[in-house]
């Protein structure tokens, strides 16, 4: 009994660790071992028969994959084993070049917004980490802080009338500037969000605002892209939070550089340049810009009042439909009251909403154009209705609104080329411009129309392609003089449009459609609209050829812009 107890060592308790949990303990009856054909085996196991080896024979089994001193599965576990069919001599080409792959570098000598659209062009993973040319603290940028600037600085632009595409630009680049990596605006026709993750591991940071009011002022526009300016390039000026946010309160509390009643005289003198743009004497000049002037009076009443824009843009759409009919039912000489009406129409016509809502739909932003564009067609309604509403009257009182009345031919050059101008330079006033660009906005405007006058008149060439062409050249000139200025485009372009507007077409459509006329009056309304989008498709057109031929931030080599859309159907 004593032997079969052990030595000293065997008597000595063993600890808790060498006892497993699912040993049976002493005492009970040991399981049988299970059979060699009950082993699980590993999904990494080869299986029996395969050779790894294609040079090896057939039926040499796993052996057959071991080298010499090694096993098969010595041999497939290094991950630094070349494949069997690897040759050194004849390898195959690597993924990865030997030069490297070109990192992206962004020029400084580019304005911001090209540098900013080529980012946000960009997959997020071939973006450059962000170059922070703002001073911050030792604990990094105040995230909440830079977010809310950024949206109140998009809100600003977006209430302006900016492309969705160069408000997301624009608020991409404050964001970088004050070192936030990994944030994604977006912009929609009334909201604006972003979104800002400090890592894979955090949980991102998101932030909104809601558009409420639009205003269209382009000297805060202006201003509003200069803080961008200083901000994303603060080699000479330093810009702060602090800094930032003193002078964006600064911005939003500038008044106005017009008053309203020069902005009622403007809107005559708009409405006088257009009837003479369509054949009017210096009657159909007074009578119109009184209409205009009038009309203008009764919007900024309704507005007053609360009234929405649709109501505002019905009330300021009949004085001069009103005055054309008075003018044909008291006037026995051959006047034309048709260029009073379509004066009055160019005052009114949104052709800045439509130009972005264009511009958003050709850059991928298909919410926000489709925005725009319904509220452009709204505005255009209730033009529609007042306008309708007058001639409804006139064709009852029986005033001869003749709409075979096309425009004059082209013996006046000079005279409709000043009218132009004169033309451009109330849009400008209109929307509040600074006076340091009105002098370019009005030469912009000016050639716009020669190059129309030359093309439709004179080449006989169809009046929407003379306007698609002057308005890419009005598009090419205006991205010139804003990369000049490194400013915004759309001072130099909105009015400088004017003169394209569809007023005529509109005019004649609308009058069929009250004569019952409604082959006629449809087929001018489809004139008047594929005008419109010619002006926005050329003006967008204009922009964009600017940028291929001008230097572009992007890859050292290979592509150097990235399109917006890159979708091939489907």
């Amino acid at each position: 009994m004593v032997a079969e107890q052990g030595g000293p060592e065997d008597q000595k308790p063993q600890s808790d660790e060498a006892h497993s949990a699912f040993v049976p303990p002493a005492g009970v009856e040991q399981p049988s071992p299970p059979s060699e054909d009950d082993h699980p085996t590993s999904e990494f196991a080869l299986p029996a028969g395969l050779h790894t080896d294609p040079s090896a024979p057939q039926g040499s089994g796993q052996g057959s994959a071991s080298g010499p001193g090694g096993s098969a599965a010595e041999a497939l576990s290094s991950a630094f084993v070349p494949p069997s069919g690897y040759n050194a001599q004849h390898q195959p080409p690597a993924f990865t070049p030997a030069h490297g792959i070109p990192m992206v570098r962004l020029t400084k000598e580019a304005p911001w917004q090209d540098r900013m659209r080529t980012m946000l062009r960009m997959p997020v993973t071939e973006r450059p980490a962000p170059e922070s040319v703002q001073r911050t603290d030792d604990s990094g940028p105040a995230v909440p802080r830079v977010l809310d600037l950024t949206l109140r600085i998009g809100e600003l632009l977006l209430a302006g009338g900016e492309g969705a595409e160069d408000v997301e630009a624009a608020m991409f680049a404050v964001t970088r500037s004050y070192g936030l990596d990994r944030c994604e605006p977006t912009v929609t026709f009334t909201l604006l969000s972003i979104s800002h993750q400090p890592s894979l591991v955090e949980d991102p940071v998101t932030a909104s605002r809601t558009v409420r009011r639009r205003g269209t002022d382009y000297t805060r526009l202006a201003a509003v892209f200069q803080l961008i300016d200083d901000i994303t390039t603060a080699e000479h000026v330093e810009v702060s939070l602090e800094e930032a946010y003193r002078r964006l309160a600064e911005i939003r509390r500038n008044r106005h550089p017009y008053s309203g009643w020069v902005l009622t005289a403007a809107a005559g003198l708009l409405a006088g340049s257009a009837s003479v743009l369509v054949g009017g004497g210096v009657l159909v000049f007074i009578v119109a810009a009184a209409g205009a002037m009038l009309g203008d009076r009764l919007a900024w009443l309704c507005a007053g009042r609360g009234l929405p824009e649709f109501y505002q843009f019905m009330a300021a759409a009949m004085p001069p439909a009103a005055m054309g009919i008075a003018l044909t039912l008291t006037h026995s000489t051959d006047v034309r009251p048709s260029a009073v009406i379509t004066g009055g129409l160019f005052a009114l016509l949104p052709g800045r909403a439509l130009v972005a809502g264009v511009q958003d739909g050709l850059t991928g932003y298909y919410i926000t154009a489709g925005a725009r564009l319904l509220e452009v067609m709204y505005f255009f309604i209730g033009i529609v209705a007042g306008v309708l509403l007058m001639l409804y009257l006139g064709v009852q009182l029986g005033a001869e609104l003749n709409p075979e009345a096309k425009f004059v031919p082209n013996d006046r050059p000079v005279l409709q080329i000043l009218a132009s101008m004169a033309l451009s330079l109330c849009f400008a006033i209109l929307l509040q411009q600074e006076r340091s660009t009105v002098l370019a906005v009005t030469l912009n405007g000016g050639v716009a129309w020669v190059i129309y006058g030359a093309m439709a008149r004179t080449g006989d060439i169809s009046p929407v392609a003379a306007t698609a062409v002057a308005a890419g050249l009005v598009g090419l000139f205006g991205q010139l003089f804003s990369r000049y200025r490194y400013t915004s485009s759309l001072p130099f372009i909105t009015a400088a449009i004017g003169p394209l507007l569809p007023g005529s077409a509109t005019y004649f459509g609308l009058l069929g459609v009250a004569q019952n006329e409604l082959d006629a009056g449809l087929a001018s309304l489809s004139t008047a609209v594929a005008t419109a989008l010619a002006i926005a498709i050329g003006v967008n057109l204009g922009g964009e050829i600017s940028r291929l031929f001008m230097r572009v931030p992007g890859a050292v080599e290979g592509p150097t812009r990235r399109a917006a859309k890159r979708t091939r159907g489907f």
